[in-house]
């Protein structure tokens, strides 16, 4: 551990931001506790269907607050894709190379993902398992894709968001939800929120790699304020409490976005701006950094793969013949989330073992030019793999 830790640090570019790696890092993993902690699967009549604790304890809406951090993770996108974009036009490196290499980076573990569940779901459904359990199954799996979709078309789209000013998208979402929600719009037109309330925070990173965020003021105006309106919203204007979808419920903040989701992921953001020097003095550690660059570079495998590793550990305790609480019971009481949180460590294990099954499909091949996707990532890869 000693030697991965040493060349992680000597293979880390002395320029390179460590406290972005981090934010990015901690994006990803509160989607998988969010999802860990939000999703239940139970065994009923010989089904599974999936349930959520927030539709039977709705107190526990806070949770989501903390865990629903998909609006940082966009805000790094920006920011990143804006400075690799501008640094590969200084290399003279296309567009068409540029876009195809984060292409490949993004989707050649979807591919991994797609292949094992056609394969698992054809299976199931060949030895007789009801066509709900397969069908709830794999739309936990498929349902986290709608997010790399919308990631790749903004990240396609990055010369010309670069362009665009933050509060143009805010318009548009606060445009469809007033007309959706105060005027009786359909409710069809709220899927335009799908890319204006995600652009929002991609372009608040763009505009943040033009250094248009100077200083803890920006952040202290964007948590302050983006906080004061997400409570107005909830309190005054109807919507739920959730950042995250309920079943059940007839507004979601999150399917699609709406204007409390954007101006709630904007507090994030300026939450996430005023962390970056706590970050960077914590991450000056060899041992901390090397850490947020391992996660870093398996982000999308684990974000693939966590939901798998939940169903695993679920369909594997149901050999017990009997339902496990906080595995396989409704998630209706105290006694579920206790539950739950005692089964994380063993969803985190079966997590490691898809990650070391399905890692390469990430990092790919070594390449001998490879700094069009990030720079430093090819020196990281090879640290790793040769400890």
């Amino acid at each position: 551990m000693r030697e991965l830790v040493r060349r992680i640090e000597s293979a880390t570019p002395p320029g390179r931001d460590r406290a972005v790696d981090a934010l990015r890092a901690f994006a990803i993993l509160g989607v998988v506790l969010g999802h860990w902690l939000v999703t239940a699967l139970v065994a009923d009549s010989g089904t599974v269907r999936a349930a959520s604790p927030l539709q039977y304890l709705p107190q526990l809406a806070f949770i989501s607050w903390v865990l629903q951090t998909l609006a940082v993770f966009f805000l790094v996108g920006g920011h990143m894709g804006a400075k690799s974009y501008a640094s590969a036009r200084a290399r003279g490196t296309t567009y068409g190379q540029w876009l195809g290499a984060r292409m490949a980076r993004l989707f050649r573990p979807v591919a991994a993902v797609l292949v094992v569940w056609t394969v698992t779901a054809g299976a199931m459904l060949a030895s007789g398992a009801g066509f709900e359990t397969v069908h709830t199954l794999g739309k936990l799996v498929l349902s986290p894709l709608w997010f790399l979709l919308v990631f790749a078309a903004l990240t396609a789209a990055t010369p010309l968001v670069t362009r665009v000013h933050p509060l143009w998208a805010l318009a548009v979402v606060l445009h469809v939800d007033l007309f959706r929600f105060g005027l009786g719009g359909p409710s069809w037109l709220g899927w335009i929120n799908v890319a204006a309330g995600w652009l929002v925070p991609y372009c608040l990173g763009a505009v943040w790699a033009r250094g248009g965020l100077p200083g803890r003021t920006a952040g202290w105006a964007l948590l302050l304020g983006g906080a004061a309106a997400t409570a107005g919203l909830v309190l005054w204007a109807g919507y739920p409490a959730a950042m995250v979808g309920v079943p059940g419920a007839g507004i979601s903040n999150l399917n699609p976005p709406t204007l409390a989701a954007v101006t709630f992921g904007l507090a994030q953001c300026g939450a996430a701006l005023l962390l970056l020097g706590p970050l960077r003095r914590v991450l000056a550690r060899p041992a901390a950094w090397a850490a947020v660059a391992l996660v870093n570079l398996s982000a999308m495998t684990i974000f693939l793969w966590h939901q798998t590793a939940m169903m695993a550990v679920t369909a594997i305790g149901l050999l017990a013949g009997e339902a496990l609480p906080g595995l396989h019971t409704v998630p209706d009481s105290v006694g579920w989330v206790l539950g739950r949180l005692a089964w994380l460590p063993v969803f985190a294990v079966a997590l490691l073992i898809c990650w070391a099954a399905f890692r390469t499909y990430e990092q790919g091949r070594p390449r001998k030019n490879g700094r069009i996707v990030r720079e430093g990532r090819p020196a990281l890869e090879k640290a790793v793999r040769r400890a």
